[in-house]
């Protein structure tokens, strides 16, 4: 029997972190400038996440954009 519980609170916890996880994604993509949740109010930079975004993706070297072409 305790076996069955051991896997059961695996389970959970790892469900639970995999929820944090795609919450935290989400937020991070939405495009909210504040969030305002319970007694915890969040201001963000959403332009300056905008510029590091597209930086992020842009290719660092010549060779890299030649095989995209």
């Amino acid at each position: 029997m305790q076996e069955l519980s051991e896997v059961f609170y695996s389970f959970l916890i790892s469900s639970c972190v995999g929820l944090l996880l795609v919450l935290i994604k989400t937020c991070y993509k939405s495009k909210c400038r504040e969030v305002d949740v319970c007694c915890i109010k969040i201001i963000r930079d959403v332009e300056g996440e905008e510029k590091i975004d597209e930086q992020v993706r842009e290719p660092s070297s010549p060779r890299a954009e030649n095989n995209n072409v």
